[in-house]
């Protein structure tokens, strides 16, 4: 625990905290991560190709394995975990600033956090990738086609998340550098902080602490390096600063 003591004192110290979030802080909540032990991408590589805009289009089949998997996505009735409620905690108490995310599945809002920086969208939304309708995804499951098309221009269908090869919106991601910028401290938590722009806020804060199972490409810059759970360590953080 003697690293998630370095994490309480920077943060006791700093006036301005920003967080970091990455698929790690959802797992307790039943969200499987994509490159740890029991990731997505672990146990079955071929699932990146989901996740790839050019194939998505290009591919019905990808679309007819992604769609499928959105209908059995986990984040319909997943719940907000320990890590969720805890930053929630410390924004009400003025402890922490924006959290900025990388996580679609909308738990840090049901926790009640605000303000939340997207920044790899929601799989809550649908957007037409051809005249850019929204949609709720939840309304679009409800249709009985496979690979359902946009009902306004026939375009394909798709979730408002960010896909390799599609740009960040431009508007999120400077919210994001300005939170990091002015920061005092960005604690990063539950990312391998390995996809870009995202990983590129650590190399923007003063100080950084990396709260993350396994060792990320920042772990040698931060200022400590918490391997604890992180259910255990932000619950304890906001025992201390609360």
């Amino acid at each position: 625990m003697a690293q998630t003591e370095v994490l309480i004192d920077l943060w006791n110290a700093s006036d301005r905290v920003v967080v970091l979030t990455g698929a790690g802080i959802s797992t307790d909540s039943g969200i499987a991560d994509f490159r740890g032990p029991n990731g997505v991408w672990t146990k079955d590589p071929s699932a990146q190709a989901l996740f790839d805009i050019d194939s998505y289009v290009r591919d019905e089949q990808v679309r007819l394995r992604a769609w499928q998997g959105r209908r059995a996505h986990p984040a319909w009735t997943a719940q907000p975990n320990a890590g969720h409620l805890a930053l929630t905690a410390l924004q009400k108490s003025g402890r922490l600033g924006p959290i900025i995310t990388q996580n679609i599945d909308g738990l840090h809002q049901r926790a009640g956090s605000d303000p939340v920086v997207e920044l790899h969208g929601t799989i809550w939304d649908t957007v037409c990738l051809d005249c850019g309708a929204l949609t709720p995804t939840l309304v679009t499951l409800e249709r009985s086609e496979p690979d359902p098309r946009c009902e306004q221009c026939g375009g394909i269908l798709k979730t408002a998340t960010i896909s390799f090869g599609q740009s960040l919106d431009r508007e999120v991601l400077d919210a994001a550098i300005t939170a990091a910028r002015t920061a005092d401290l960005l604690v990063s938590v539950g990312t391998s902080l390995q996809v870009m722009p995202a990983a590129a806020l650590a190399d923007m804060a003063k100080r950084l602490v990396v709260v993350n199972a396994q060792p990320t490409p920042y772990d040698a810059q931060a200022d400590a390096v918490v391997r604890d759970p992180i259910g255990e360590v932000l619950p304890r953080v906001v025992a201390s600063l609360t």
